[in-house]
């Protein structure tokens, strides 16, 4: 990838994989932007952490870090001086010493709201029902069957361990707040993001845009560059 252009590397969340990014990489190499994904084991927050630098360290040049839900703490845990800007996609930013789950759980759920606990193996599914119902209700029927066959558990240590010390802390964050969420509450959201102090983009959207309106990421992911470039 050229190094005189900023790129993008996406992290998925919990129940998803690389695949769910597909619209918005194909949206950004349209503009001329280059987008690789970070494939997550969420195994642990240590781990995923980890897999993302992997990945880091193949991209050359500036990055804007883009992560969707359960891997807003992931981009937050990084240290790679490549990274200039960071986008939340309906994502979770535990502050120093908190959770991934305490910010999860700080409101009250949506009605429709899976229930969520370990299997047998000590891993979390999304029930099947759920992908319509909740992670990602505006979703075509096919989509949805998509999302539901792909699906990546996650396991309880990824969320129950403190974080430290924030990367948006230290540099330029973006958050789309994804107004219609039935899996992280929007005030919850907005919490987030005020607390950030980042740009934060509204929209009427369920908990996957990037499946359901990929557009709405790819124009704040283009924001986020032209800012930080300028």
């Amino acid at each position: 990838m050229s190094t005189d252009t900023f790129n993008v590397v996406l992290a998925h969340g919990a129940w998803a994989d690389g695949s769910s990014w597909s619209r918005v990489v194909d949206g950004l190499r349209s503009k001329g932007i280059g987008a690789v994904t970070a494939p997550l084991p969420l195994t642990t927050l240590a781990d995923d952490v980890a897999a993302l630098d992997r990945t880091l360290e193949r991209v050359a040049g500036p990055v804007v870090l883009v992560g969707h839900a359960y891997a807003g703490a992931v981009i937050g845990a990084t240290r790679d001086p490549k990274v200039k800007a960071l986008v939340y996609v309906a994502a979770l930013a535990p502050d120093e010493g908190e959770t991934v789950a305490e910010v999860f759980y700080r409101g009250q759920p949506h009605p429709q709201a899976p229930q969520l606990a370990p299997d047998a193996h000590g891993w979390i599914w999304l029930p099947q029902e759920a992908f319509a119902a909740a992670f990602a209700q505006n979703a075509t029927a096919q989509e949805q069957a998509v999302l539901a066959a792909v699906q990546r558990p996650i396991a309880p240590a990824c969320i129950s361990v403190p974080v430290g010390r924030p990367l948006w802390q230290d540099l330029p964050s973006w958050y789309l707040l994804a107004e219609q969420d039935r899996m992280i509450a929007a005030e919850t959201q907005r919490f987030m993001a005020e607390r950030m102090r980042a740009r934060i983009s509204a929209q009427p959207v369920d908990h996957t845009p990037s499946v359901t309106a990929p557009g709405a990421v790819v124009d704040l992911i283009l924001e986020a560059i032209r800012e930080v470039r300028a």
